[in-house]
């Protein structure tokens, strides 16, 4: 599954998460509660500050002998 990870600070407690873009459930502050991710079907809708983008997936993977394959 291709996607990105955030660094997302809640603009209610300044606590920082990560949280995946394509969240399917709702995203909650792990520390006040507040809601940091809702679930659009595609890309979450994020409504706190994203810090970071902290990693992508893509959808190529890469075998022990360096060969790309399409992960499907």
């Amino acid at each position: 599954m291709a996607g990105s990870y955030y660094n997302v600070r809640c603009s209610d407690c300044e606590n920082e998460q990560i949280v995946f873009g394509k969240a399917a459930t709702e995203v909650a502050c792990a520390v006040c509660g507040t809601t940091l991710a809702v679930p659009t079907g595609g890309k979450a809708e994020i409504d706190h500050e994203i810090i970071e983008c902290v990693e992508q997936r893509s959808t190529t993977n890469r075998t022990q002998s360096g060969d790309t394959v399409e992960a499907r």
